[in-house]
């Protein structure tokens, strides 16, 4: 809901396009500078104190947004100072959050939990958009003010979470819990948690897709913003889907196979969208895409998640999300590069052909991946 209230806000005052490319700066920039001493505070510090904390400081920017839209404040700055403050609390907030779910459900559910966590998630990306859509028509501080009352529920919930420290390594464990680049040196010596992580950083930094769909409503397709509407959320459909399958059916055997499966089904979605010129068709690519996303990012998250120990849980997790967040980033300007030097269709067909490279180089590069059987 956020996100699409202050878009339409930022340009309105402005009318300039490079605003709003400021606007995923200025949140981009502090989460990558800080995210990893947001994972070595998460393995230090109570798990649930960050979490309410930093969610204090979210429902304060939003606040602190709310007000400046209804006092009819012109400038920008107070509008990106928020939005760095929202970069600065998800730096602590995402590794916190990540490292604490699974000790909050028996090892053996966690994959059911992730699912259904998926299933919620890309319910959000689904419906918080349109509904934020709506809201904005009585005022976009009426959107700001919802999200803040939301995230004030947050904090309510999050208060009842038990207290969550990490726990100490084991006994002649390599693994200590006071250096500030275990995490990194863990990665980096766990190939199947490195083999991953580089995965989602590659494949989504070359199969950026969507960062064009504008282009292709416009100019490709032809069916104007409400075909574009649909082909936004034509992804979050299928991934919703197919995480619902996941939380009845989770995933016991080939998981590795259906990893690599997942990163292909989403290159070769991506091929045929490129090569699209019927909307149906454009639009049931989108879907598959967004479902073979969902099983990777499925598999790639209990695969790290559970082969970490909970004294790192939170640095690794940093790792993974700046590794996550610089691939969407870097997805969307990589994109946005290539389609002003070829065309939106050669961007998008490059995109989806060195996705598909990828999985072939990883598959050769890292043969335990390929190989692994069970996630448990």
């Amino acid at each position: 809901m956020f996100a699409v209230a202050i878009g339409w806000q930022v340009y309105a005052l402005t009318r300039d396009p490079l605003a709003l490319g400021l606007v995923g700066l200025c949140e981009f920039a502090p989460f990558v500078c800080l995210v990893l001493v947001g994972g070595y505070v998460a393995d230090h510090v109570d798990r649930r104190k960050i979490l309410l904390c930093m969610w204090s400081a979210d429902a304060l920017g939003l606040g602190w947004v709310c007000l400046v839209t209804w006092a009819h404040v012109t400038a920008v700055w107070p509008i990106y100072l928020a939005i760095g403050v929202f970069g600065t609390t998800r730096a602590f907030w995402a590794p916190s959050l990540q490292a604490l779910v699974p000790n909050l459900v028996p090892r053996d559910e966690f994959p059911r939990a992730l699912a259904v966590n998926g299933t919620l998630f890309q319910t959000a990306v689904i419906v918080g958009p349109a509904l934020g859509g709506l809201l904005f028509l009585l005022g976009p501080d009426i959107v700001f003010g919802v999200c803040a009352a939301l995230f004030v529920l947050i904090i309510i919930v999050g208060s009842g979470l038990p207290p969550q420290r990490a726990l100490p390594p084991p006994p002649g464990s390599p693994t200590t819990d006071s250096r500030f680049l275990d995490g990194v040196r863990y990665v980096l010596h766990q190939r199947t948690v490195l083999g991953v992580i580089s995965l989602d950083l590659f494949a989504v930094l070359f199969g950026g897709a969507t960062a064009l769909l504008p282009i292709y409503a416009s100019d490709v397709l032809h069916i104007g913003p409400v075909g574009l509407g649909l082909l936004r959320t034509a992804p979050g459909v299928g991934a919703a889907l197919t995480a619902g399958l996941l939380t009845l059916y989770p995933i016991n055997r080939h998981a590795g196979t259906l990893m690599f499966g997942g990163v292909a089904l989403f290159g070769l979605c991506t091929l045929i969208f490129g090569e699209s010129r019927i909307f149906i068709v454009s639009l049931l690519a989108l879907f598959v895409l967004g479902a073979g996303d969902m099983l990777s990012v499925y598999i790639r998250g209990i695969l790290v998640q559970l082969q970490t120990p909970d004294a790192i849980r939170g640095r690794v997790s940093a790792i993974s999300s700046m590794f996550i967040g610089a691939s969407n980033e870097l997805g969307e300007f990589e994109s946005g590069v290539t389609a002003r030097w070829f065309g939106a269709v050669r961007a998008v067909l490059l995109g989806g052909t060195l996705t598909l490279a990828v999985v072939a180089g990883w598959m050769g590069l890292f043969p335990e991946l390929r190989k692994l059987d069970r996630l448990r």
